[in-house]
């Protein structure tokens, strides 16, 4: 059967995952970090595609983006990977590719799915480094190889914008990034993260039921997971 084309909408934050090849590692240490992020600058501001969230992990990259276009992301993507798979291979002698395939997303929709996306990311428990630990409380923010620093005062990149949705948290951004420690420290329930994260890997969509409702009906493609194991048999008639 053939394989949908992958859905993206203009002006719409998509959750993107793009996984290691094999569940391989993707980074070898902090220098490679810096130049993913680095590529990710340069393609998206090429592209016009506005990065709200990133979280590099061992073995994956996730992000929060915004495209303009529906080429836009794709060709973003494509111009990162090329340029920091490149550069990866030829500092360590590796050669073909390291992600697993193209990569994945789900459209997500505006209002609290976009805050509850850019919590999950910014809020990932995994660390950069073996025997760090993430740390949102009164003692500090988070290491820099998520976005989460960005928002709680660490640093600020000018490349990464904030969702209109994020605003309305705070007047000031002393407020905003207490309300932001403040959401991070309630974590993502599990089933949440697990629906997101099945979501953006079946190239559907997160939001309402009435968003999913109108977007498969705009679309004309189902954005629901299909019930697990196979369909009953309609009786026969006699």
């Amino acid at each position: 059967m053939a394989r949908l084309p992958r859905l993206v909408l203009p002006g719409r934050a998509h959750y993107i995952i793009q996984r290691g090849h094999s569940g391989g590692a993707v980074f070898a240490d902090d220098v490679d970090r810096r130049a993913f992020l680095d590529a990710l600058r340069e393609a998206s501001a090429a592209q016009g595609v506005a990065v709200h969230a990133y979280a590099l992990l061992a073995t994956e990259v996730q992000l929060l983006a915004t495209p303009p276009s529906a080429a836009a992301l794709s060709a973003t993507m494509q111009a990162l990977g090329r340029r920091y798979v490149g550069a990866y291979n030829r500092r360590h002698g590796h050669s073909g590719t390291l992600w697993d395939g193209r990569f994945r997303c789900a459209v997500v929709e505006n209002g609290s799915p976009v805050l509850g996306v850019l919590r999950l990311i910014d809020g990932l428990p995994e660390v950069a480094e073996p025997g760090a630990e993430h740390n949102v409380s009164s003692a500090g923010p988070r290491p820099a190889w998520s976005s989460a620093g960005h928002r709680l005062g660490a640093s600020r990149w000018p490349w990464l914008l904030d969702p209109p949705e994020l605003w309305l948290l705070g007047n000031t951004p002393f407020e905003r990034e207490a309300a932001w420690r403040a959401v991070l420290l309630k974590g993502v329930p599990e089933a949440e993260a697990a629906s997101c994260r099945s979501a953006a890997l079946g190239g559907r969509a997160i939001g309402s039921p009435a968003f999913l409702r109108a977007l498969a009906a705009d679309t004309a493609r189902p954005l629901l997971p299909r019930p697990r194991g196979r369909p009953r048999r309609r009786p026969i008639a006699p």
